[in-house]
């Protein structure tokens, strides 16, 4: 009797357990797209694969600098001017390859702990042209205090 008595109060602390600290809702994230292509100066613009977090105009102007080293990829950006008082920039690098053909893809959610940067890395199917390339996704969201994890 001792023994079903403290299942049934084990399985209701296990049932209480379940309350809103560890069951955290995600919620998707606002993003808007900036840009989305590849890089294709052969690795001369020096970024390597890497996830960004930018949160200044200065971090902003370098890394537009740093892309347009080899070739005027900005032109292509939606937008070039963020309000860092109002948003942060999201960027990913995917590493050098040899053939064009990948993308990456990102899904945004978050919740009262966390944003979470889930990356997908589209590879090619099929022919594809010999040329080396660097996939970069980079969005803007909303400011947030929130740690960003990348996965």
């Amino acid at each position: 009797m001792k023994k079903n008595a403290l299942i049934i109060l084990l399985a209701i602390f296990a049932l209480s357990c379940n309350s809103e600290d560890y069951n955290l809702e995600m919620v998707d994230i606002e993003s808007v797209l900036i840009t989305k292509d590849n890089l294709f100066g052969n690795g001369g613009e020096g970024i390597i694969e890497q996830n960004l977090e930018i949160t200044s105009q200065s971090m902003w102007n370098n890394l537009i600098s740093q892309m347009n080293s080899v070739n005027n990829v900005s032109d292509n950006f939606s937008e070039i001017d963020i309000d860092f008082s109002q948003y942060k920039v999201i960027a990913i690098f995917d590493k050098i390859k040899n053939n064009g053909g990948h993308s990456l893809e990102l899904n945004l959610t978050g919740n009262s702990e966390n944003i979470i940067v889930n990356i997908n890395y589209i590879s090619p199917k099929g022919n594809v042209m010999s040329v080396i390339t660097q996939p970069y996704h980079i969005v803007k969201i909303p400011n947030s205090n929130l740690p960003i994890i990348f996965e």
